[in-house]
């Protein structure tokens, strides 16, 4: 660890705790000039570190910007987490990370996407600094037909953990999107590798997006997206605590999958179910009524023609 982690390690630890450079130098082992360069630097990419004549430094408890530190001191399990600022893909990352034979709970987060995804390789607005964007390295043990429930166990989790934080409800539709009054709040993109030679899975990258803070959403997101939190509502240390969150949530379902400890959840939040569909998959597209969603979280839907069929994959649009 360097000289600028181990500081903001320390900081991050004790918001609004002050350090004198004297004592930061020594815990370091280095000179007063190289903390108060690192501090400067700090300052620099954003963090708000206040400074007081015989006091010293300390990190304002009102500064948002994500830390490794920040997010891992609300872990409930160990992982490696790093956080940038700028990436095109946090699932990119990771699938790099994999392909060097990166370990199972590596995570990349970061304050801004640049070419963010989603499914069908559509764009996800990843604004810096106004949602928590992240993905973990997975390396499943269970069979390959149950590593479909790796995204269907992330999306609870995510409701889970929105809903300890901002106290507002959070739905599913399906079969990965999270929805708050109505709206879209959170993307969930999984990724995986097959092995050629084992024919099993390699690894598994699940990347997440959540709008948290309010912002201002392109013209044609205008009237499907939002953000968890309102104006007024976010609270300190909002991103990391949601983040955290989801990491300690998903764990659990995650390591659960053959028992589908989260399909009581998945199911009632779901969207989906008793209203009218408009369904897409592949060259066949259709309208329905969803009837109910199978242990395996296919939908059942009775279509205007009276066939009923059970949907594995596609898409789906809802008026609500």
């Amino acid at each position: 660890m360097g000289l600028r982690e181990k500081l903001l390690e320390k900081l991050e630890n004790n918001r609004g705790e002050y350090f004198s450079g004297e004592e930061l130098a020594q815990e370091c082992g280095v000179s007063r000039g190289a903390v108060w360069k690192v501090v400067k630097g700090l300052r620099k990419e954003g963090f708000s570190i206040e400074a007081a004549t015989n006091r010293g430094y300390a990190l304002s408890p009102c500064s948002d910007l994500l830390t490794a530190g920040g997010i891992e001191k609300y872990l409930t399990f160990p992982c490696k987490i790093q956080v940038k600022k700028s990436v095109a893909s946090t699932n990119d990352e990771v699938k790099d990370i994999a392909s060097k034979g990166g370990a199972e709970w590596n995570v990349v987060v970061a304050e801004e996407q640049t070419a963010g995804r989603g499914r069908y390789n559509r764009p996800f607005v990843s604004a810096a600094g106004n949602g928590v964007y992240f993905s973990v390295l997975l390396r499943p043990k269970f069979s390959a037909s149950e590593t479909l429930f790796i995204t269907t166990c992330a999306a609870v989790a995510v409701c889970e953990a929105v809903e300890s934080v901002t106290g507002h409800k959070a739905d599913i539709k399906w079969v990965n999107d999270v929805y708050m009054k109505g709206k879209k709040v959170c993307g969930i993109l999984t990724e995986a590798s097959f092995d050629v030679e084992s024919g099993g899975l390699s690894y598994a990258v699940v990347g997440i997006g959540v709008n948290v803070l309010p912002q201002k959403f392109p013209s044609e997101l205008e009237k499907t997206a939002a953000s968890v939190f309102g104006q007024g509502e976010y609270p300190q240390e909002g991103r990391a605590k949601i983040l955290s969150a989801i990491l300690n949530r998903f764990r659990f379902y995650y390591e659960h999958i053959p028992e589908r400890t989260f399909f009581r959840e998945y199911k009632r939040r779901s969207i989906a179910i008793g209203r009218r569909v408009k369904v897409v998959s592949g060259s066949f597209e259709c309208e329905g009524t969803v009837l109910d969603l199978d242990e395996n979280c296919f939908l059942k839907i009775r279509f205007d023609d009276g066939t009923e069929k059970l949907l594995s994959s596609g898409e789906i649009s809802i008026k609500l």
